[in-house]
């Protein structure tokens, strides 16, 4: 494999670590930056290059695990949180709540994902949907935000924004995006939706990128394995840099900033596609 092709790998980890926590899509801005420059498919193949896609994602989620593991480690009993009580404490059930939804989708339709929704004409889709779904859920969240703290969350409501999560396996719809939005509606201030969209994750990422190393094994081969190790690197190493400023910002500026962003990338996106 040729130095420029390992470098598309380093390329590709920057855009999904510094995209992932934001509600932009990473998967969405990962399909566009290879549609459009990179070109992965044409030495990894379709299969594998989707795949990469996919996998690198859990350099991401460890960055979630290494800059939140006091509350991971809560999960399963091994750490307290100041203020939790028997009563007042998000745990497993609450994430299992969560991930149920999406993760059933996801195992039904991980093919035909795959095989029609990884391309730049249907992010463009998510991207402008995603874009007014947000836009409704700052409006609608202002009136309501009655939780503060994940170990406020129900298992109902953890439900619930699993439904909404399901939204995301549109690429360009936005994991962070859906779930970020409807913990809002669903009266969850902008960081504590974050952080629940974020623990989430981690299980719901491990779980797609091993089912599809799984289904696509056939497809990889030993001189993509220097690729793979790059770009999930690459992604943990600028994820850890983005995550920590990102929920900084989610309090600051709320969804409507970035439902902006993501019409101009829409907009953009069709101009270069008609050209």
């Amino acid at each position: 494999m040729e130095f420029f092709d390992l470098m598309k790998a380093i390329i590709l980890g920057f855009v999904e670590g510094m995209t992932e926590f934001a509600p932009v899509s990473s998967t969405g801005h990962m399909i566009i930056v290879d549609d459009l420059w990179l070109n992965t498919k044409e030495f990894l193949g379709s299969g594998s290059a989707n795949t990469f896609k996919i996998v690198i994602q859990l350099g991401s989620i460890l960055a979630v695990v290494f800059v939140m593991w006091k509350r991971m480690l809560s999960l399963v009993g091994l750490y307290k949180i100041e203020g939790q009580t028997a009563s007042r404490k998000f745990n497993l059930g609450h994430v299992i709540a969560g991930i149920i939804p999406a993760g059933v989708l996801g195992v039904l339709f991980e093919d035909f994902i795959d095989e029609n929704l990884f391309s730049t004409n249907t992010v463009i889709v998510g991207l402008i949907i995603g874009a007014i779904w947000m836009i409704i859920a700052d409006r609608v969240g202002q009136r309501k935000t009655t939780i503060t703290s994940l170990d406020d969350i129900s298992y109902g409501k953890a439900f619930k924004i699993g439904l909404i999560q399901c939204l995301s396996l549109w690429p360009g719809f936005s994991r962070s995006g859906a779930t970020i939005s409807g913990g809002v509606m669903l009266g969850l201030d902008h960081k504590t939706a974050a952080d629940f969209t974020f623990i989430m994750a981690v299980p719901i990422m491990a779980g797609a990128s091993g089912l599809s190393l799984v289904k696509n094994w056939s497809d990889l081969e030993p001189s993509h394995t220097g690729f793979y190790i790059l770009g999930f690197v690459s992604a943990f190493v600028f994820a850890l840099i983005a995550i920590k400023f990102f929920l900084k910002l989610i309090s600051k500026v709320k969804l409507v900033p970035f439902a902006i962003y993501r019409i101009v990338l829409a907009v953009v996106l069709i101009i270069i596609l008609a050209l």
